[in-house]
């Protein structure tokens, strides 16, 4: 309970928010299910879904074109150009391949 104390008394910014009876109701069961508070499951729902959202985000997505076309030049690489193959060369003199 120590931890739930200090976490209140550092929080600082305030949101507000307008809903209808309805969604106030349904939040409200929710959140009695649970055992907690209104505004405590409002904000960690919203934390949940903002963290969802955000990792989603962040991923790449890749077209169905794209996608095949990176499977394909890994199946069929294309073959090494001259520049490619100094770079290996040097790779492997770095590194006394060679």
């Amino acid at each position: 309970m120590l931890n739930t104390r200090k976490s209140q008394l550092s929080k600082k910014e305030r949101l507000e928010a307008r809903l209808t009876s309805e969604q106030k109701e349904l939040l409200q069961i929710a959140a009695e299910i649970e055992g907690t508070t209104l505004t405590d499951f409002v904000i960690r729902s919203a934390q949940s879904h903002a963290r969802q959202v955000i990792s989603e985000h962040n991923q790449i997505k890749l077209s169905l074109e794209d996608s095949q076309s990176f499977v394909e030049s890994l199946l069929n690489p294309p073959a090494p150009n001259e520049r490619m193959m100094k770079a290996a060369a040097e790779y492997k003199k770095a590194i006394g391949l060679e």
